[in-house]
């Protein structure tokens, strides 16, 4: 299946890196114009600042698709909401509306002074990959975490607990494609009924993957994109 020519705008999860994209890319091949946002691992990490960040990452011209990769989800919802320029879509992977996991989070933004990423690297490997945990998916993660450092993950910990994006999602009039994962450990299926409610224009694709399902199951991923894509902005006999 043939995808009609967009850019798409990668948002990453908490890492903020774009490093664990990496499967993902090579799913899609050259199908789309990819643009990854990364995240500066030095100055504010509250939701707000992070936001702004990605605005200013937009194209300025042509149709765009947003793509927010977990802790990304609000912030993606937050800029679609606005309906900028050029938007044609959302595309939410194993993400949440509102603090997913409120225990976990404060645990996470206790931490301080641990070395990365030896700290974490086992509970984040587990987490985000499951069984799925191959050398070079685990090599990927660590090197993330090693371009991250402990003090960023431990403010957008704090900014997941305040964060809402309710409101935002529910003022939505884009098409959605949420893509959840079936296995996820850290996202309940509960945060999918929550924002199902708000949006009643989403797409809800159910993937038996971990948290981490653009990096376990990325060609299957790509495919539900490029079908999302093409069923919003369909190839005319022109192009």
């Amino acid at each position: 299946m043939s995808a009609p020519r967009c850019t798409l705008v990668l948002l990453p999860g908490m890492d903020g890196t774009g490093e664990l994209f990496g499967p993902f890319l090579d799913a899609l091949g050259s199908q789309f114009e990819v643009r990854v946002v990364r995240y500066p691992v030095e100055g504010p990490q509250t939701y707000a600042a992070l936001t702004e960040v990605a605005r200013a990452a937009l194209p300025e011209s042509g149709r765009y698709l947003l793509l927010g990769e977990s802790f990304s989800g609000p912030i993606a919802i937050t800029l679609a909401a606005d309906h900028p320029p050029g938007l044609a879509g959302v595309i939410l992977c194993a993400s949440f509306v509102r603090d997913p996991r409120p225990m976990l989070t404060r645990g996470l933004a206790l931490m301080q002074g641990l070395p990365l990423p030896s700290a974490i690297l086992a509970p984040a490997r587990w987490a985000l990959l499951g069984r799925h945990a191959a050398p070079p998916l685990v090599a990927l993660l660590r090197r993330a975490l090693q371009q991250v450092g402990i003090n960023a993950l431990r403010a957008r910990a704090l900014a997941l607990r305040r964060v809402d994006a309710s409101d935002a999602l529910a003022r939505l009039r884009l098409p959605v494609l949420w893509m959840r994962a079936t296995q996820d450990v850290l996202v309940p299926a509960v945060q999918t009924e929550h924002a199902k409610r708000l949006c009643a224009q989403m797409t809800l694709i159910s993937i038996p993957a971990p948290h981490g399902l653009l990096q376990t199951r990325p060609d299957e991923a790509a495919r539900e994109v490029r079908t999302f894509v093409c069923g919003m902005m369909p190839i005319s006999s022109n192009e």
